[in-house]
């Protein structure tokens, strides 16, 4: 006897498949495009620190993953930040340059493209779609840019410009202030992505 092999979770299509009922080339560009420009709109809502700013970008993040799903998330998120390195003003406070690089925000910014795979991975085995299961992914997916960000600001922070912060230090520079408001955002978004999907379904019960 053969053993059965496990269920592999399937696809499942996300928002913004429900919403166009079509695919194509040019259509995923335009929706990459259009979820970098948001992730940039929404850096620019700011709350300034002394070493990382809080911003709206983790929303964005979440928001657009998961209406785009894994792959044209990440696309996004790679699309955003190779604008901002090439000089368009999308980065947090209207910046953007290749000198982003050695700043201690930067590495969010590397975090954020894992982050929007994960919520969109996630949203494709329909996680997005129940409020509860929505807050769980998200605050996953939340977690995701601090794995990254937090070595490389500590990196900057001690090894490039020679601060010396230790661990504690950096956990209070560039974690502690970011907790509440990371929850936030998972809140909202886990309000907001359900509630279109509600109203996906409402539209396409009307249609028949």
């Amino acid at each position: 006897m053969t053993a059965l092999a496990p269920a592999v979770p399937t696809r499942r299509p996300v928002l913004a498949d429900a919403l166009l009922h079509r695919t194509s080339w040019l259509l995923d560009a335009v929706l990459v495009a259009a979820g970098a420009a948001v992730v940039a709109l929404l850096a620019q809502v700011e709350i300034p620190l002394p070493i990382v700013p809080i911003t709206g970008q983790t929303l964005a993040v979440l928001v657009v993953g998961s209406a785009l799903g894994a792959r044209r998330g990440a696309a996004a998120l790679v699309t955003y930040m190779v604008a901002g390195l090439a000089g368009l003003p999308v980065f947090a406070g209207f910046t953007g340059s290749l000198a982003a690089i050695m700043t201690p925000s930067f590495g969010f910014i590397l975090g954020f493209v894992p982050a929007a795979f994960l919520a969109g991975w996630l949203a494709e085995r329909a996680w997005d779609r129940r409020p509860w299961l929505a807050l769980v992914g998200f605050v996953a997916a939340s977690i995701v840019p601090f794995l990254v960000g937090v070595p490389y600001m500590a990196y900057i922070l001690n090894v490039v410009m020679g601060a010396g912060y230790d661990l504690a230090g950096i956990l209070a520079v560039g974690v502690t202030p970011f907790l509440a408001g990371g929850l936030v955002k998972a809140v909202i978004a886990a309000v907001l992505i359900p509630a279109a999907w509600r109203g996906v379904r409402a539209i396409d019960a009307h249609r028949r």
